[in-house]
């Protein structure tokens, strides 16, 4: 029997609200509704979900989808053994058994035809079909299914169907104001406000060139890095290039841009 208490999260992870989602989330979670994230990367969907997971002290099973990931890694597989076979669980399997919170993050990255199993989940019957075992599993009461993805990386091949969508209530995230930022990142990191509102500052820069060069903009989680450099030593300007700039272009024109508010910034 699997146990419980491997998959709680034990310390509380810093989450700052930015509106009225963590009650909304409670709401859903007490109606044992599905749940779907939506949001721009490193924005900090996966840290919310994590934070609500903590707060309702629920079991926690997380899955970074990718376009390998077939409906056996999800669900579970036979496997052969010196004695024979024995059937493994997999993880959403897991899940609906013991009553966690199943996160399957970044959804668009599976293939169609693997998220098409989280269907019976989703809606009023609440079972998971195990063909391959013969076994109708009905979820344990406390199961919750949640997703999430990024619509800016939305396209025909890599998008959700409706019939999937419309099986799901939705959070929309983005990153947060400034103000709310800076805090987050200053707690985060430890840097003291003055600097972090610089990084947040080119942050802001980067994001305006979202859809003029960058596919994405600088995230929240890309400026938590650039503050932690810097408090550990790191000159300002190495530390935003390592940190901002090159992990998100190698357009020269972009780089430029984005090296030049850096330099005026931290002047």
């Amino acid at each position: 029997m699997t146990d419980k208490a491997q998959y709680l999260v034990k310390q509380e992870p810093f989450y700052q609200a930015q509106g009225r989602e963590v009650a909304l989330y409670e709401a859903a979670y007490g109606a044992r509704l599905p749940v779907m994230v939506k949001g721009p990367t490193g924005c900090g969907k996966s840290r919310f979900i994590e934070y609500m997971a903590w707060k309702l002290n629920k079991p926690l099973i997380t899955v970074a989808c990718n376009e390998d990931m077939t409906a056996s890694d999800l669900v579970g597989r036979y496997l052969l053994e010196a004695n024979g076979t024995r059937w493994l669980d997999g993880p959403l399997t897991t899940a609906a058994r013991i009553g966690a919170i199943c996160y399957l993050d970044e959804i668009v990255e599976a293939r169609q035809d693997t998220t098409v199993v989280i269907h019976p989940l989703t809606d009023h019957r609440r079972v998971l079909p195990l063909d391959k075992k013969g076994e109708l599993l009905e979820a344990h009461a406390d199961f919750q299914l949640v997703i999430s993805y990024n619509p800016g990386y939305q396209s025909l091949m890599k998008d959700l169907k409706q019939s999937t969508k419309q099986r799901f209530t939705a959070f929309s995230f983005d990153y947060p104001p400034p103000e709310l930022e800076i805090g987050i990142i200053s707690r985060e990191t430890g840097l003291a406000e003055g600097t972090v509102a610089k990084l947040v500052a080119i942050g802001q820069t980067g994001r305006n060139l979202k859809g003029h060069g960058l596919d994405e903009g600088i995230s929240t989680r890309l400026l938590v890095h650039a503050a932690t450099l810097i408090k550990r030593g790191v000159a300002a300007g190495d530390a935003c290039r390592m940190a901002l700039v090159q992990p998100i272009t190698d357009d020269p024109d972009i780089r430029a841009t984005l090296e030049h508010a850096i330099d005026t910034t931290f002047i």
